[in-house]
């Protein structure tokens, strides 16, 4: 990351910027209301009601909707707020951020949405007024975002777990188990004693995602883990993910988040939590 980016940014958007996909080295929040539709990593989504949608760092945002529509975009730097610090304050890793298996947004009641609103404008008064304690306070404010919308995505997900079948739990703990060494989605099918096509129009009924969709993403996502949250070399990344070798690991990761892992190093920096 280049020294001279300010670590929190904020401002309004219209859905024309999101035309094409731009990955950022941010996190981003990105709060807007009524119905649209956008993909996140090639998935489609659709939104309605109150939005709050949650991104990290390399993945691919394209709004499908419409072109005037007004959205508050928050960006902040792994440098300037650790999700994995600060787990026991905000419990929104894999809540909010990097899960594989949940949907990158979260619809909020009116009411809380407008609570959100009101935290946007103060982060926007902060940043203009500054002062000794400015980074404190913003923190705090961004700290108080993730919490509001952690709550109301963790009831949600309370409130539908009723309707989560055996079946799905354990197509996600297979491939929690075998992602590293198993990545054809023939064996998960076999696994559960499903036929390849019924296989894939189950899960992609359930999750949004073909199979194989399901199984790059994970990968991709301890890839980008192990980047951030350790030291090790990328020689021995690839090791750990059990690719041939090195050249083959880079490729495979710039063909689903458009950068090299060096360069993701490079912008997202190492966190303060690596081991």
């Amino acid at each position: 990351m280049k020294k001279e980016e300010p670590h929190l940014r904020i401002g309004k958007q219209k859905g024309s910027a999101f035309r094409n996909p731009q990955p950022s080295a941010f996190y981003q929040l990105i709060a807007f209301e009524g119905p649209g539709r956008f993909s996140v990593d090639l998935t489609a989504y659709k939104c309605s009601g109150c939005t709050v949608l949650f991104l990290t760092p390399y993945q691919h945002f394209q709004w499908k909707g419409a072109a005037a529509r007004e959205m508050e975009l928050l960006q902040f730097h792994g440098d300037f707020y650790c999700i994995e610090y600060h787990k026991e304050e905000v419990a929104c890793n894999g809540l909010l951020f990097n899960n594989v298996y949940l949907s990158p947004q979260v619809r909020l009641a009116p009411a809380v949405f407008a609570e959100v609103g009101t935290v946007f404008s103060k982060i926007k008064k902060e940043q203009r007024t500054g002062g000794d304690y400015s980074v404190a306070v913003l923190k705090a404010y961004l700290q108080l975002l993730l919490a509001l919308c952690s709550r109301e995505k963790k009831a949600q997900l309370e409130k539908d777990a009723v309707k989560t079948r055996e079946g799905d739990r354990d197509f996600q703990q297979l491939l929690e188990r075998y992602y590293l060494t198993e990545r054809s989605p023939a064996f998960y099918a076999a696994q559960l004693s499903l036929s390849a096509d019924s296989f894939s129009k189950k899960i992609r009924h359930r999750f949004g995602k073909t199979p194989s969709q399901l199984i790059q993403d994970r990968v991709i996502l301890e890839a980008k883990r192990l980047l951030h949250l350790t030291r090790k070399s990328i020689k021995e990344i690839a090791a750990e993910l059990e690719f041939e070798d090195v050249f083959y690991f880079s490729r495979y990761f710039k063909k689903h988040t458009g950068c090299a892992p060096s360069y993701f190093r490079e912008q997202t920096g190492i966190s303060i939590v690596a081991k």
